[in-house]
């Protein structure tokens, strides 16, 4: 039962992880400091996706299926066990990591527009209120 839950709770941390990389970008819209923990995110899940680095999370929830009497994982690894044929279409792979991809670009270049106008509005009250005095 334990092993069951490791396993489980790694699948879980798994899809958050997955959750994050996509939409996290939105979270610096609120919280700009959060720019850098989400790079670091995004880079290391290019490095598993195209250099073919290993996941811990995926060590583990295999290795505690393992222990638990359950089937491991596939050797393709999570994403191909829990999403690819089941979520969206084998042959789609491709299309969703560029929309992946788009969506992340898109999320920054967000931030990076509120950012600015953030900066200008503070700014123009800084002008207004020292050019009051």
């Amino acid at each position: 039962m334990g092993y069951r839950l490791i396993a489980d709770a790694a699948m879980l941390l798994h899809f958050g992880f997955l959750c994050y990389v996509a939409l996290g970008g939105f979270l610096i819209w609120r919280r700009p400091h959060a720019f850098w923990p989400h790079l670091a995110v995004c880079a290391y899940a290019i490095g598993i996706l195209d250099f073919q680095w290993g996941c811990p999370l995926t060590w583990v929830e295999d290795w505690a299926r393992n222990q638990a009497g359950l089937q491991g994982l596939p050797p393709s690894g999570f994403i191909d066990h829990y999403l690819t044929g089941v979520v969206y279409p084998a042959h789609l792979l491709m299309e969703i990591q560029v929309a992946v991809g788009v969506v992340v670009a898109l999320s920054w270049l967000g931030a990076a527009f509120l950012l600015v106008r953030r900066r200008r509005a503070a700014a123009a009250s800084d002008d207004e209120q020292f050019g009051s005095r």
